[in-house]
């Protein structure tokens, strides 16, 4: 029976590292899924992303290396159902603040009697890897991850782990930032303090922990606080990466940065 690859890293220990995707462009998603990342993270909260370029994205990209996760808007049954039917398999829900929205993203992930996801898998059965009973399939494999980004999920951290079915916990380190007051700044105490009781709840309740990550250094220091899934840059960023390497020795002006992720 196929298993997801990176639910099979995940449960080896090893890290998972997803591209960001923010652009309707079919083509760069092709590109980013051969470059080695285990899967991309399709933005459909941040981004101008549709249903019909997801869908696209999700029958280019067939047995190429990464798979492809979305993050939807909101928590609700129908933004999950949506993209699950568009052949994706894993969903990110934002802003999870409590228990009930916790237990709410796993139920849109599964089919009854485990969850509420609506029988509708005509096209997402036709590009799923493994053959012959989706349904089966996809509620064993399927990826569910939910972002702790507030004070209210910081404060509901417990329950939220708690919730039976829920693979991954991610910690929105910005939006955090900003909920805690501390204006989206990264570091300091307090941001830090609040990323430790998360990952704290994480491991108590095993879960794997996830958070955004820019460099390799991030990724090695993090990893050994037990984090493994890492959400990196978007393509914008990488291509922003790539050109400053190449033009700033040749002293041409460009737009420096390093590759950034949504958080």
């Amino acid at each position: 029976m196929w298993q997801h690859p990176v639910r099979k890293r995940l449960l080896n220990n090893e890290i998972v590292v997803a591209a960001t995707v923010v652009t309707p462009s079919v083509e760069a998603a092709v590109h980013a899924a051969t470059l080695g990342f285990h899967f991309l993270w399709v933005e459909m909260e941040h981004s101008p992303i549709t249903l019909e370029t997801l869908r696209l994205m999700v029958l280019a990209t067939r047995g190429l290396p990464a798979a492809i996760f979305a993050r939807v808007p909101v928590i609700e049954l129908w933004t999950a159902k949506r993209v699950l039917d568009q052949g994706v398999s894993g969903v990110i829900f934002p802003f999870t603040a409590s228990a009930e929205l916790a237990r709410r993203a796993v139920e849109a992930c599964h089919y009854p009697p485990r969850g509420r996801r609506g029988a509708g898998s005509g096209l997402a059965s036709t590009t799923w890897p493994e053959p012959g009973n989706y349904y089966d399939s996809a509620d064993q494999n399927v990826v569910t991850v939910t972002v702790v980004e507030n004070r209210e999920g910081l404060e509901a951290i417990d329950e939220i782990a708690a919730t039976p079915g829920l693979d991954v916990i991610f910690i929105g380190t910005t939006d955090l930032s900003f909920s805690l007051g501390l204006r989206g700044a990264q570091g300091g105490p307090e941001l830090q303090v609040a990323i430790d009781r998360i990952a704290a709840a994480a491991k108590r309740h095993g879960k794997f922990l996830g958070r955004p990550a820019s460099t390799p250094p991030q990724i090695r220091e993090w990893r050994q606080q037990g984090f493994q899934l890492f959400q990196t840059g978007t393509e914008l960023g990488l291509m922003t990466a790539g050109a400053a390497r190449l033009l700033e020795p040749l002293g041409l002006a460009g737009a420096p940065g390093e590759p950034r992720a949504l958080y």
